[in-house]
Parts: C-alpha cells; sequence; structure tokens
C-alpha cells in the first residue's frame, strides 16, 4: 500500500525534518539539541543507548554536554541532584534494577523541587533477572513525586522530552519530570520520526534558562540551604505544595502540550482515546501496546461491536476525572497491567481507575484486570481480542466472573520439570592431592608447591560446556585456571555480567557447583551472610548429616564493571574479613551491556561511552587499582593474575583458598580479553593480555598481610616491552598510537610507568 506523505506527516509551523530512529537515538537526539549542561548516567540495558548516542555526538562535537559516568545508578541520581542545584538543566536515563537503585534521591529531587528530566526505558525488574520491557519498573515511580509522560512510540520519545523541560521549569510545577517508554519495543525499534530542523526553534520553545526565581547553589550574593531538617508542621507543609505542584502539572501540560500541537502539528491530549464517543467496551493499556490495540477495535467496529480503546500520555498526575468523564457511557472495561501490584488485586492502573470511577460516582462501569506482557511477553492483536472478549463476556453475563487474573501465563506441566543433566562433582575428583600448602612457622608466608599442570587436567571443570559467551572470550579459560588450584567443594555467587548471563538461561545451568546471583551492587553482602550463616550452622551442628569432608570455599565472581557498582559492598566485606574469595575478571568495560566504560577501562581505550572522535579521544581518566584498593583495606591477601602465567595463577589460586578458609577475606584480579569489544582477534587473547603484563600495564604481584611480591618481573628477564606494543593488538587502542592523540598516550603511559615503580618500591621494602 502506498504512503500518503502529506497524511502520514505533521504539519506545522516550524521547520522539521524527517529521520528513521528508535527511541534511544530520539531522546538521546532531543537532549543534544535542548544542549542540557549535566547527564550522570550509568550503563544498564535497555536504557545505555542514550548515554552512548550522546556520547558519540559528543566526541564529534555535535553538543557541549558533560556526560558524567558514575560509579552506580545512586551515584548518577546524586551527580543530577547536585547539578540541578548548581542552576543548570539536568539530564538522565535509567531503566529497571538501575532505577530502584536511585529510588531514595528520587523524592530528595522532587521535595526540593529541583527540575531535571529522566528518561525511564521500562524494563522488568529482576529477580529472576529478566532484561526485556514491561512497567515493573515505572509503577515504583508513582509516588516518587515526579510528573510522568507516556512515550507509545520514537516520535512521542522526541516530542515528550521537549515537552518534559518546558513542564518541568515551569514555575506553578518546577518539578522533576520522567519520561517513560518501552523497554525495546519503543527503545530500539526504528521508526519514521519528525524533528524540529533547527536547533534555535527548540530553545525558543522550551524558553530561556534558567527561569528568573529558581534558587541556585552557585548565586553567592544570595545563599540558600537546601534540603534543610525539618520539623512535623513545616514538613507536611512543604508535601502540601509539593502536592499542589503535581496537581497543577496536568494543566500547565495541557497548556504546553496545545503550543506543541501549533508548532508541529502533533498533539498528546492528557487521554489518547480511540472511538470512545459510543463505545460500550473498552481496554485500557499504556505505551507501545496501546497502538496494537486500535487496529482491534477498528476490526470490532467492522463486525458491528462498539469497542474503544483508552490510553494516557500522563499518568502523574493521574488524569482521574478525564478517565472518569471518558468512562461513564462504557459498559465493560479490561485494565491490562504491564506489571502487578502483588497482593493488590490488580497493577497499580486498574486500582486507580476503579478509584477514579467511585470518586466520581460511576458504579456501573464492571473493570476487569488482567497483568500481561511481564518480562517483554509480546503483545499481539489477537491478545488484544482476547482483552476485548473479556469486556464483551462481562456484558453479556452482566457481571466480572474473574475480576482480576493474569493474561499469557501458561500452566507447568510436572512431566516437563527440570530434570538434572550434570550429577554432582564427587569430592575425591575435586581433591587431588597434588597441591599442597603450608605456612611457615617462623616467618608466616605461605609455601605452595604445584604439579605440573598436566597433573590438573584431570580435575573436573567446575563450569560445564554448552555456555553461550563469545568465540575467544577470555572469562571461562582464565576461571577454570584458577579453579584448577581450588581443591575441594565450592559455593559461588556471580555478580550480573557476562559470566553469569551466558551460563545461566533458564532453564538450563552450566555450573556443576552451587551458584547464587545477585545484582552488581550487593554481591559482596550477599556472599558475607551465606559465608556466616554457614559457619554459624556448623557451629550449632547442623551441617553434621552433610558429612562434609573439608569445608566450602566461598568465591565471588565479579566482572563487567561490577568493581564500580559493586565497590561499597567489597570494601565492606572486607573490612569485616569474612572467609570468602573475591575473585575480578577484569574485561576493562561493562561487556554485558555493550562496552561502555567503566572505572577499570584505562586511559584513552574506546568504549561505546568513550568514543573517539575529532573532539575526543577515548576515556578522559585513568583506570581504577581496584587491587591496590582492596590492599589498603588490610585483608590477609591481594593478588593479580593472567592465563598467559598459568602456574603463577593456579600457585596463587592455591594461596588463596589457604587464606579464605583459615584467616578471611582474599582478593584476587585477573586480566581477561574481550575480543568482541576490544576489536581483537578470537585467538589472540592469551598473547594480548601477556602482552599487558610485558608492558607493565598488568603487573603481576601478590600482597600477603601487608607485603607487597611481584611475582613475574619483565624487567628482570628481559621481555618488558613499549606500552604502545600492547596497544597496537586491540583496535579499541589502534587510535592512541596515532597523531592527534599524543597528549593521552603520553599521560596513559606516564601512569603506567608511575605505577609500575610504585609496585617495584613496595617489593623492595615490606613497609610500604
Amino acid at each position: 500500500m502506498a504512503i500518503e506523505m502529506n497524511k502520514e506527516v505533521s504539519q506545522g509551523k516550524v521547520e522539521q525534518r524527517i529521520v528513521y530512529e528508535s527511541g534511544n537515538e530520539m531522546a538521546a537526539y532531543a537532549a543534544h539539541q535542548i544542549n542540557y549542561h549535566i547527564m550522570g548516567y550509568f550503563p544498564i540495558s535497555p536504557s545505555t543507548e542514550v548515554a552512548q548516542f550522546l556520547d558519540l555526538m559528543k566526541a564529534n562535537g555535535q553538543h557541549d554536554i558533560t556526560l558524567i559516568p558514575a560509579d552506580g545508578e545512586h551515584g548518577s541520581a546524586g551527580v543530577c541532584y547536585g547539578a540541578s542545584t548548581a542552576g543548570g538543566r539536568v539530564f538522565n536515563a535509567t531503566s529497571a534494577n538501575g532505577y530502584l537503585y536511585m529510588l531514595e534521591q528520587m523524592p530528595v529531587q522532587s521535595g526540593t523541587r529541583f527540575p531535571m528530566v529522566m528518561n525511564l526505558v521500562c524494563r522488568s525488574v529482576s529477580g529472576p533477572l529478566d532484561i526485556h520491557g514491561d512497567h515493573s519498573d515505572l509503577y515504583y515511580a508513582l509516588n516518587t513525586g515526579w510528573p510522568i509522560l507516556m512515550c507509545r512510540d520514537p516520535q512521542a520519545v522526541y516530542d515528550m522530552n521537549l515537552m518534559a523541560l518546558k513542564l518541568a521549569e515551569d514555575p506553578e510545577v518546577r518539578l522533576p519530570v520522567l519520561v517513560a517508554s518501552d523497554g525495546y519495543f519503543t527503545s530500539h525499534q526504528k521508526r519514521r520520526v519528525q524533528t524540529f530542523a533547527k536547533r534555535e526553534d527548540v530553545h525558543a520553545f522550551v524558553g530561556a534558562q534558567p527561569p528568573a526565581g529558581f534558587p541556585d547553589t552557585l548565586d553567592r550574593n544570595n545563599p540558600i540551604t537546601v534540603g534543610p531538617y525539618m520539623n512535623e508542621p513545616d514538613y507536611i507543609n512543604n508535601c502540601y505544595q509539593q502536592s499542589a505542584a503535581m496537581y497543577s502539572a496536568e494543566r500547565v501540560y495541557d497548556r504546553i502540550r496545545q503550543e506543541y500541537a501549533e508548532l508541529t502539528g502533533r498533539d498528546y491530549p492528557i487521554l489518547d482515546l480511540y472511538r470512545m464517543d459510543d463505545a460500550d467496551v473498552a481496554v485500557f493499556l499504556l505505551n507501545s501496546a496501546s497502538e496494537i490495540i486500535k487496529d482491534v477495535v477498528d476490526q470490532l467496529r467492522e463486525k458491528g461491536i462498539k469497542a474503544g480503546s483508552i490510553a494516557p500520555n500522563m499518568i502523574r498526575p493521574f488524569p482521574q476525572k478525564a478517565i472518569a468523564d471518558a468512562l461513564k457511557n462504557v459498559k465493560a472495561l479490561t485494565v491490562g497491567d504491564r506489571a502487578d501490584s502483588y497482593g493488590g488485586h490488580g497493577g497499580n492502573m486498574v486500582n486507580e481507575i476503579k478509584a477514579a470511577l467511585f470518586t466520581h460516582g460511576n458504579t456501573n462501569t464492571m473493570v476487569i484486570s488482567r497483568i500481561y506482557g511481564l518480562g517483554g511477553k509480546d503483545f499481539y492483536a489477537e491478545d488484544g481480542h482476547n482483552l476485548f472478549q473479556f469486556a464483551l463476556d462481562a456484558v453479556a453475563k452482566g457481571g466480572v466472573d474473574v475480576p482480576f487474573d493474569y493474561y499469557g501465563h501458561t500452566a507447568g506441566d510436572p512431566a516437563k520439570a527440570p530434570k538434572r543433566v550434570l550429577n554432582p562433582m564427587k569430592y575425591e575428583d575435586l581433591k587431588s592431592g597434588l597441591i599442597t600448602v603450608k605456612q611457615d612457622e617462623t616467618t608466616g608466608k605461605l609455601n605452595v608447591r604445584i604439579p605440573p599442570l598436566r597433573a590438573l587436567t584431570k580435575k573436573p571443570k567446575r563450569i560445564a560446556p554448552g555456555h553461550g559467551a563469545c568465540p575467544g572470550c577470555g572469562i571461562f579459560s582464565g576461571l577454570e585456571l584458577f579453579f584448577k588450584g581450588i581443591e575441594g567443594d565450592i559455593v559461588a555467587l556471580f555478580h550480573t555480567g557476562c559470566a553469569m548471563v551466558v551460563t545461566t538461561g533458564y532453564p538450563y545451568s552450566a555450573h556443576k557447583a552451587t551458584y547464587i546471583h545477585n545484582l552488581f551492587q550487593n554481591g559482596a553482602a550477599t556472599l558475607s551472610g551465606v559465608v556466616e550463616m554457614f559457619w554459624e550452622r556448623k557451629r550449632r551442628g547442623e551441617l553434621a548429616h552433610l558429612n562434609l569432608p573439608d569445608d566450602f570455599t566461598f568465591v565471588m565472581i565479579t566482572g563487567d564493571g561490577g568493581m564500580d557498582i559493586g565497590m561499597g559492598p567489597a570494601i565492606g566485606a572486607a573490612l569485616r574479613n569474612h572467609k570468602m574469595i573475591i575473585l575480578e575478571y577484569d574485561n576493562e568495560g561493562y561487556m554485558n551491556t555493550g562496552a561502555q566504560l567503566s572505572y577499570s577501562t584505562p586511559m584513552g581505550h574506546r568504549t561505546s561511552t568513550s568514543n573517539v572522535g575529532t573532539k575526543q579521544g577515548g576515556k578522559v581518566f585513568h583506570h581504577k587499582d581496584t587491587a591496590q584498593i582492596m590492599a589498603a583495606t588490610h585483608i590477609p591477601y591481594v593478588f593479580t593474575g593472567s592465563e598467559a602465567f598459568p602456574q603463577d595463577l593456579v600457585r596463587k589460586a592455591a594461596k588463596a583458598q589457604w587464606f579464605a578458609q583459615n584467616e578471611g577475606l582474599v582478593y584476587g584480579k585477573i586480566l581477561i580479553a574481550c575480543p568482541l569489544n576490544w576489536l581483537s582477534e578470537d585467538q589472540q587473547g592469551s598473547n594480548i593480555v601477556g602482552a599487558a603484563v610485558d608492558s607493565c600495564f598488568f603487573p603481576l604481584y601478590e600482597v600477603e598481610h601487608g607485603v607487597t611480591t611481584i611475582t613475574y618481573n619483565p624487567e628482570d628477564k628481559s621481555k618488558k616491552i613499549p606500552l604502545s606494543d600492547w596497544l597496537k593488538t586491540m583496535g579499541k587502542t589502534k587510535h592512541m598510537t596515532k597523531p592527534g592523540y599524543e597528549e593521552s598516550y603520553k599521560m596513559f603511559e606516564a601512569e603506567v610507568e608511575r605505577r609500575w615503580n610504585m609496585l617495584k618500591a613496595k617489593h623492595e621494602s615490606p613497609y610500604l
């Protein structure tokens, strides 16, 4: 069917252009046109792309936004809050558990009335872990005091982002605003979108910044106190004023959207009503599914059924009266919630709709609640027909048989219950007896003897083959080599990351030993709880029936930037000195979400949020030395390792186990290759990490009771290579040795040399 462009393209007063982009791209595009001052961010799927696109534009000089990569979503929210108090325009984007991690900051932002705009790219909240789109994170936002605008497609993402800033900064509102779109459905699917052709027209619409009279912590002539302690009478008054501002947002938004419609020809009324004038039955849905249901409405109308659909463009403030008015003649309504309010007999939307009907005297419209589409489960026209059928059945029967239920779930089949594929590993196979660790009675140092590595090949692998890692991934070769030095049974906790995702695709698991998953920010604390429960239950004699020949070795595996957001709990576990091992596989970025920079990414290296262009040459600050940070907590043992030096790593693993079973916490860091995101050859991983050691970028050493020992010195063996030789092995760093990036390279080289010389000094003196 030919497209009639005059009907497809909106007509307005400003010059517009047509692009073909996704929702994430349009959020970034709107932000770059506004040219915010600050974006604090942290990568999490599916919102990560927003920062990526902005960083790519930044590298090419297309905007002036300062992009601040935080140590976690909680930190990114703090960055944004601080920036907003200082009188500028602030932007952010997040999803799911990332939003929940920053949740305590959300009421602070709104309660102190500092505007900003944040895109919530909606995604399932774990656990279990699911990264696809539903509204379980969105529903947590309902009580934070932020007006919430809804986006059914990429066009709406662009338009709402422009209107959101104007709404946030309106003197009657002065609140931070959330712009919500559906993860993957809207965020990643490309659609035709119209945009303002000229940035000056965007600025004319959103208005001057900052609006007169806004508080500003940088105004020395008018010092202010932000967020004071309040007693009851003042606090309730503050909340009342915030509440009044929230309800004003509905009226202000209505004014803004009319102005926007006049400029662009695109209108977003508070309620998107489709064929509701004479509807007998209707369906209420949010965002992307609300477009699909319109086709179903048309199909039912062709059959003579008076169907209609309702979708709000704003859910905070909740358009209570508008919904009650729209439903006054409707006989039955099915409300689809893409998240459950567990125990509330329906999701948040259905219960607010019921309250709206009751408040405005409608006791006739029957309401059916269905939870649908969780975890990104697709919604098709067939599903829309089924939702309408619930309403039609209620009309036919004169009542609702099942007021609340899930839609789209399936009954379990006991015959198909997951069965154990791999038998538990035998203790005698895990305890080779070939590795000995003894403590010197005089010096207290450990003496480790390991056999030739071929003698350890009979030990079973802790992780079964069949995981879904990329070709050449160094995680599992590195982990298995480390595990060769561990004797007996382990309990492993994996942070979210590549190692976790590719080994546990339900209903399968590649883990032969007991495995636990928790999020970046809480893995160390979680395993601490497991460890202490083990020792307490053992003390009480509750584990005697297990006949344990030896104590467990507890190991937490982290990587993919896990020691950014997870650093605080790791330090806490270290200070408490639990008997466990934290092993970091360092792949120099957030590889599981698309290679964003982490604090372990070295200076100058290219990632998807430290792009290379005419105005930027990769990451602009130095990498974090987690091994040295953990050594400063005075734990018994810290080490670095590499699969390129296998005997060294196995020996350190054996020492790590002894310390973890006898004295306390151990921290180990192994550098592993990520060919996909390092832009290197699959088969060259071991050579590349070996070159990192020989260039002294990743030195091999251990810190035993505060005493540092370099376990391999390439200078002593005449094997040290120039740092540039290592950088040339990877596509992500080849630019660093080319003209135009000399300053970044020299700064990186100087820092590598400084850290290496500092390490040699510590090696020479037990007091450093």
